[in-house]
């Protein structure tokens, strides 16, 4: 079996009981995948959302990366029950928030925080506070 994946995951955010990834080919996100380790059934839950077509092969593969680079680190196959994957197909459309710093955050992230950047930022590309 092939090991030499090519995908980027970065770890967004992690609890005791779940974690959440950006997945990235090469400076491209191509999607996000959350996961969800339910210890006293010993099942890992997980929602892949993708945001370009992959092929099933492909697809298959980054799962197969996924499973080796971060569910059997925290949960090996062989004390598992079992690894549920969803997967979907969508694109981001907004960010919300409500928090400020938050807010400000996700846009030096988002936007970079260069002051010389002669491009317009679009407001429909900023992150929403809730009120």
């Amino acid at each position: 079996m092939d090991t030499n994946y090519h995908y980027r995951l970065s770890r967004l955010v992690r609890t005791a009981s779940s974690e959440i990834f950006l997945i990235w080919d090469e400076d491209r996100r191509i999607g996000q995948i959350d996961l969800h380790y339910a210890i006293e059934s010993r099942t890992v839950h997980a929602t892949l959302l993708l945001e370009a077509d992959l092929t099933v092969a492909v697809e298959e593969e980054l799962l197969a990366q996924i499973d080796d680079d971060i569910v059997s680190s925290y949960l090996p196959s062989f004390e598992r029950e079992d690894f549920l994957v969803t997967v979907f197909r969508g694109e981001e459309i907004s960010n919300y928030t409500d928090s400020s710093g938050a807010l400000d955050d996700m846009e030096d992230d988002r936007f970079g925080d260069d002051e010389d950047d002669d491009e317009e930022e679009d407001e429909d590309d900023r992150p929403r506070r809730i009120r």
